[in-house]
């Protein structure tokens, strides 16, 4: 069983940046592919980025080179970073994990492929 906790949402304005974490208990960091995503207002959830057990990232082609995703094993925590933040990113975001495949997971992974998530958290970006 994998919990994840995520933090760090919050305001922001345009063009902004911001880092959410997400704490993972419960499994080794290591063999778990991680992802984050994203639900903007009235509208369904979508994938932002993937993160693999050898740390290959992929991303979202509205967010790629604005967003980072990366973890640190030995804090058992996923990180998103989120520079040069838009309009269009405001929603509420979620970590996710999946064992399945222990950790090898080599494209952006969409929603049903991850079996634990988080309780999400809130990025409002202003103008």
């Amino acid at each position: 069983q994998v919990e994840l906790a995520e933090a760090g949402g919050g305001s922001v304005q345009a063009g902004g940046s911001k880092r959410l974490s997400c704490k993972v208990s419960g499994y080794d960091m290591s063999s778990i592919c991680f992802g984050w995503f994203r639900r903007p207002p009235g509208k369904a959830r979508e994938a932002v980025a993937t993160i693999n057990k050898y740390e290959n990232t992929y991303y979202a082609g509205s967010v790629k080179g604005r967003f980072t995703i990366s973890k640190d094993n030995g804090k058992n925590t996923l990180y998103l970073q989120m520079d040069s933040l838009e309009l269009v990113d405001h929603a509420i975001y979620y970590c996710q994990a999946a064992v399945t495949w222990g950790g090898q997971c080599y494209e952006l992974r969409q929603e049903g492929d991850f079996r634990y998530w988080g309780q999400g958290t809130q990025v409002t970006v202003s103008s």
